[in-house]
């Protein structure tokens, strides 16, 4: 039987139309808690090395004002480590990062930068951080996250998300969820999520969190944000 599935909410893109003018509004503190009232179970944000959506200033203050845990997504960089070093978020997830992407574009290779990774596990599980690793479903993959001893694994659903006409990339998410589990690892998973594609991946009985941001907000733009958080957690729910 599946368990409880809980909502992680990204605010990232809040922070985007925010950037775009250098004003102080919208507001993506203002964004958490209203996520977080609508039915979030966490708050997700991703500070970039170039800084392009979500501040230093913004994880201070998420870090002292959030009343659930919040997921500081970042790269496997010294500066970010020492960052979450600095305010010890409830859960830090490594994903990989390119300056030129608009969004991440796959999983983290974990297993190739697995000396890189080792040490950095090891210090943010001794702060106290619950550590995920953003990979793609791929056994490969769950393998050097055992091997570093992640706690959580987040799969990649992009693929999923962007065209899976014969289901074998849901397949592929079910079969990882499960062998995930199956070595102690709590699954999630997250990217490019919608009110459209959600219910076959909040089927998946492993899976523990789905990350969902850059949908929701643009969603906000016509229903509100509200009103686009309670819909993504209804369809959840039902799915289990």
């Amino acid at each position: 039987m599946s368990g409880p599935l809980r909502l992680g909410v990204n605010i990232d893109h809040v922070a985007t139309v925010r950037n775009a003018r250098g004003a102080g509004y919208p507001d993506p503190v203002r964004a958490a808690l209203l996520s977080v009232e609508a039915g979030a179970d966490g708050i997700t944000a991703h500070l970039r090395e170039d800084r392009r959506h979500i501040t230093d200033a913004d994880i201070a203050r998420l870090s002292a004002e959030l009343p659930v845990p919040l997921n500081l997504e970042m790269a496997a960089t010294k500066e970010m480590l020492a960052i979450a070093l600095r305010h010890r978020p409830h859960a830090v997830c490594i994903v990989p990062e390119r300056r030129e992407e608009v969004t991440t574009e796959g999983g983290l290779d974990a297993a190739r930068l697995f000396d890189t990774l080792a040490p950095m596990v090891k210090e943010l599980g001794a702060a106290g951080c619950r550590v995920s690793l953003f990979i793609e479903p791929d056994a490969r993959q769950i393998d050097a996250a055992i091997r570093l001893g992640a706690p959580v694994v987040e799969f990649h659903t992009g693929r999923y998300a962007h065209g899976d006409a014969d289901g074998n990339e849901l397949r592929r998410l079910a079969d990882a969820a499960a062998l995930a589990a199956k070595n102690g690892i709590e699954p999630h998973a997250g990217h490019g999520l919608t009110f459209d594609n959600v219910t076959p991946i909040a089927a998946i009985p492993q899976i523990r969190e789905l990350n969902i941001g850059h949908f929701l907000v643009g969603e906000a733009i016509f229903t509100g944000l509200g009103e686009s958080v309670r819909q993504m957690r209804v369809l959840m729910d039902q799915a289990r």
